[in-house]
């Protein structure tokens, strides 16, 4: 199990490479999203290469030796991981190779392209892709970057939680999105152990409920299918470590459809100016379309996870 202390070396590791992001009040002028309490949004879609992925990508980078970073990266992502993945080998001067389901962003490739990332599309979903992504990281001994099952991108993924506790203690509810399960563990541990009365909900697509498939099992299954567009949220399945997580941290999740997050993502625009993908407005959406309801009088914290232009293009 990863510890508090752990994520603590992760934010003193990461700190001159990533940046500290904005925790703002979400108090609308109209058309409030939680009228009985206080809303803070954490802007991690304002994050280097615009989402919290780079915390555990950078991490993962600074855990490797100088030879295994020299070998060269490699990944499998729906987009926001493959470019905290970039980054990391911009950072570390090396080769990066980013495999991508064919149902992810073209913006997000251009962009992993910018990073100096060889982009190769593999399969329907992202569970091909990393099959791909794997077996050649096993050939060429290429260093490879989970994006969600890496204790040491976990423990990046953390640091997230010891900033808004910073910035805020009283939080009581912090709602986060899920693909894989990365992001979820990493603030559950870490707030369970600093602020062990506050709640932690997930948010899923109806269309790739990953963990809440799993946490009905018992034990990590496999979907069937992936129906969400969301690339970003769409793991067929999730590993031990993060369900083992989720168990002993999450309160719950929530399911939200992909029209959900796509006027959670209007509504960050319009609102608050802020351009998010679709899994930046999941835990948002959660809220607007009341999937979640918090008690009123409660200070919730809802991250923004991911930047992008969803909300502009209408996808």
């Amino acid at each position: 199990m990863i510890t508090l202390e752990e994520v603590r070396t992760a934010a003193a590791r990461i700190a001159p490479h990533v940046r500290r992001t904005p925790l703002v009040r979400a108090r609308a002028l109209r058309d409030d999203p939680y009228p009985d309490g206080e809303l803070l949004l954490k802007l991690e879609c304002l994050q280097v290469t615009g989402s919290f992925k780079a915390r555990g990508a950078t991490h993962k980078l600074l855990s490797l030796t100088e030879e295994q970073i020299r070998r060269g990266i490699i990944t499998a992502s729906g987009g926001n991981h493959g470019l905290a993945t970039a980054y990391a080998g911009w950072l570390g001067k090396t080769k990066t190779t980013v495999y991508l389901p064919e149902s992810a962003s073209l913006e997000k490739a251009k962009k992993l392209e910018g990073w100096g990332a060889k982009v190769i599309f593999k399969g329907r979903i992202w569970d091909e892709a990393n099959r791909e992504a794997l077996a050649v990281a096993g050939r060429e001994r290429l260093a490879y970057f989970h994006p969600f099952a890496d204790p040491a991108v976990i423990a990046g993924q953390g640091t997230t939680a010891l900033e808004i506790l910073e910035q805020e203690p009283a939080v009581d509810d912090f709602v986060v999105a899920i693909g894989g399960g990365g992001l979820i563990s990493g603030i559950g541990l870490t707030v369970k152990a600093l602020r062990p009365s506050a709640r932690i909900i997930g948010v899923e697509p109806t269309g790739a409920p990953t963990l809440s498939a799993s946490l009905e099992a018992g034990r990590v299954v496999a979907l069937p299918e992936i129906t969400t567009g969301v690339a970003t949220l769409a793991a067929l399945q999730t590993e031990p470590i993060n369900l083992h997580i989720v168990q002993r941290c999450v309160a719950e999740i929530v399911l939200v459809s992909d029209d959900d997050m796509r006027e959670a993502a209007r509504w960050l625009w319009f609102e608050m100016g802020l351009a998010t993908d679709l899994s930046g407005a999941a835990a948002l959406a959660a809220l607007r379309a009341g999937k979640f309801r918090p008690a009123p009088g409660r200070t919730v914290c809802a991250l923004v996870c991911g930047a992008g232009s969803d909300a502009l293009t209408g996808r």
